[in-house]
């Protein structure tokens, strides 16, 4: 049987086929566990957003932005080498990195029969964990009042790689069913026939839309970062209001001070010195002294 180049297990491909290892297995069981509890991570949070404030809620919405982000690095890094990769290469078949590999052969024994599915679901996989973080930061501002600019990006975000994980999605149910070549935007539909052009139009459409996704997730990660006190505020943990000054203007503020700024007679102005300064003590008691 003749394999179109650039997919895993193919023969020129560097790094790539042999059979699956307990490794790859294990490995690929792994990482397909990690996005199914992201996601059910995801639907309990919105569950409970939706009723009363309690304890956990913050600390979990952090746990799963924070393995977003740990996923999508490890992604972004893959379309990364694998653009670099092209750059030294651009005759060759497509790669992908040695841990890839092995998760992509661990995926691949659903059905040995189609060599570039565990491929395609490796990438379907890193796709939804990333998506998972974004809408975490969607979450965990939802309680927060006014307009978050972590909020805004993160919605962009969510939005953006929704899209791109759709056509993930087409791309893997298509070799899934059958089709002797993967169907989707990346592809051109199946149009564009196996060798350099495919390789090339490929590496770096999934790169492009991966390098604006990893900005958009870094802008909301900055905003959140400096509106974490609102978003903080809105489950209970801190007050929405900055602290008040310590020192004079704490002393100005009291009951006391009010009440004696507020008894002075309408028009009255406080003697100076000669240099524009206010003398020392209360203008009662200067008065006072001058008549004593």
């Amino acid at each position: 049987m003749n394999h179109p180049p650039g997919m895993p297990g193919m023969p020129g491909m560097p790094g790539m086929g042999g059979m699956a290892s307990s490794v790859d297995t294990a490995g690929a069981v792994l990482f397909i566990l990690w996005a199914v509890a992201m996601w059910a991570a995801v639907a309990v949070l919105a569950y409970a957003n939706r009723g009363a404030v309690r304890p956990w809620l913050y600390k979990a919405s952090v746990g799963l932005i924070g393995l977003g982000v740990v996923g999508q690095l490890g992604h972004f890094q893959e379309h990364v080498s694998q653009a670099g990769y092209w750059i030294t290469h651009p005759m060759s078949p497509a790669w992908m990195t040695p841990w890839a590999n092995s998760l992509s052969r661990g995926m691949g024994q659903i059905d040995t029969t189609k060599p570039s599915l565990g491929m395609e679901i490796l990438h379907l996989t890193g796709n939804f964990i990333f998506l998972a973080g974004l809408v975490g930061i969607v979450l965990i501002t939802k309680r927060a009042s006014g307009h978050l600019q972590s909020r805004k990006w993160a919605k962009m975000g969510v939005w953006m790689q929704g899209i791109h994980g759709l056509e993930h999605v087409v791309l893997t149910l298509s070799v899934a069913l059958g089709a002797s070549r993967a169907i989707g935007l990346s592809t051109w539909f199946g149009a564009i026939p196996p060798g350099p052009a495919l390789t090339t139009y490929r590496v770096w459409w999934h790169f492009v839309a991966n390098l604006v996704g990893t900005g958009i997730l870094a802008l909301s990660l900055y905003h959140l970062w400096r509106e974490k006190r609102a978003v903080k505020a809105g489950y209970g943990t801190v007050s929405a209001e900055p602290a008040p000054k310590a020192g004079a203007d704490s002393v100005s503020a009291t009951p006391e001070a009010a009440g004696t700024a507020t008894s002075r007679p309408e028009g009255h102005q406080e003697p100076v010195t000669a240099d524009g300064a206010e003398p020392a003590g209360s203008a009662e008691t200067v008065l006072a002294g001058r008549t004593g």
